[in-house]
């Protein structure tokens, strides 16, 4: 080695001065996130209290007897309510007839009660406890409701809704 030149060593080399800076990152932030399991607990607790109320409702209900195939009622059994729809009028037309015979009743609600009663009363008067309701198929339910309430308030007869048996 040549004796001018010398290579310091690393001991030999003066020290950076080292600034040690300690720096504090805050903790991951965990998003937060909703525990379900209370509110899934809460839908089972429910479904099971509608499930065993419901099947106890369903226990206190009327047992209804098996429909039966009707028999026919004839027309000469029983007074006769046609009932037929007029568009565009207030009322269905009423006759107190088997079909749209004569004049229909008038279109006033207690009048046509009045009528009604009248006419049963005088059939159960000649032996008739039959009230046999045709009404057309463009007639509302609530107006054959309507007049069947009307002929039931004689005591002592039966109503029957004529529906025409499809082949």
């Amino acid at each position: 080695m040549s004796e001018g030149l010398s290579v310091p060593s690393l001991a030999d080399m003066p020290s950076p001065a080292v600034e040690e800076r300690v720096t504090f990152r805050p903790p991951p932030r965990e998003t937060p996130e909703m525990d379900i399991t209370p509110l899934i607990d809460m839908t089972f607790l429910l479904l099971i209290f509608f499930l065993v109320c419901t099947t106890a409702a369903l226990e206190g209900a009327v047992e209804l007897p098996p429909a039966r195939y009707g028999t026919a009622v004839g027309p000469a059994d029983a007074v006769v309510i046609t009932v037929a729809d007029r568009p565009g009028a207030k009322l269905p037309a009423v006759y107190l007839a088997d079909g749209k015979k004569g004049d229909p009743l008038p279109d006033n609600l207690d009048t046509q009660e009045q009528a009604i009663v009248k006419a049963v009363e005088a059939g159960v008067a000649r032996g008739k406890s039959i009230v046999l309701i045709k009404a057309e198929r463009t007639v509302k339910e609530g107006e054959v409701v309507r007049i069947a309430m009307a002929a039931g308030q004689v005591p002592g007869v039966r109503l029957h809704i004529a529906v025409m048996e499809v082949e």
